[in-house]
């Protein structure tokens, strides 16, 4: 995947294992973005305000509401917001609607991160498709950008 390295931009980061999302908060710094974090999707959306953000981030399997319901609600108030789904159990997303720009399957690489953000902030939304595709080290195979 070819993307331009972005910085700077301020990202809601959802995930219900405090040491993921202060792991994910370290590497996204390094890049200069503002993050701020949600144990999960019911307090993701009290955070959320159109606007507020050019990017969520958020983990498919949490509990009281799951990442595709998030990102469904999110598109919902902003179809043009920027969403990408990381996740460890990339077979339960088969079937579903999910109306992601990206998604990540666990571990991620702190490049295949940089990369996804850059091409789902860099692309129009219209013009992000989607395959299988597998992670750049080889390891997972997942839902990602052509």
């Amino acid at each position: 995947m070819d993307s331009k390295r972005i910085f700077g931009k301020r990202i809601l980061l959802v995930d219900d294992e405090p040491e993921v999302r202060r792991m994910f908060r370290l590497l996204l710094s390094l890049d200069q973005h503002t993050v701020t974090e949600a144990a999960d999707g019911k307090e993701a959306c009290r955070t959320y305000t159109p606007g507020d953000f050019d990017l969520v981030i958020t983990d498919y399997e949490m509990p009281v509401m799951k990442g595709d319901e998030l990102a469904r609600t999110i598109k919902c108030l902003v179809p043009s917001q920027r969403v990408i789904m990381i996740t460890g159990v990339p077979w339960r997303l088969a079937g579903l609607e999910n109306p992601v720009d990206a998604v990540l399957i666990k571990p991620v690489s702190f490049e295949d991160l940089r990369q996804h953000i850059g091409a789902v902030l860099s692309r129009e939304p219209e013009k992000l498709p989607f395959r299988w595709a597998a992670s750049k080290s080889g390891e997972s195979i997942g839902l990602g950008l052509t």
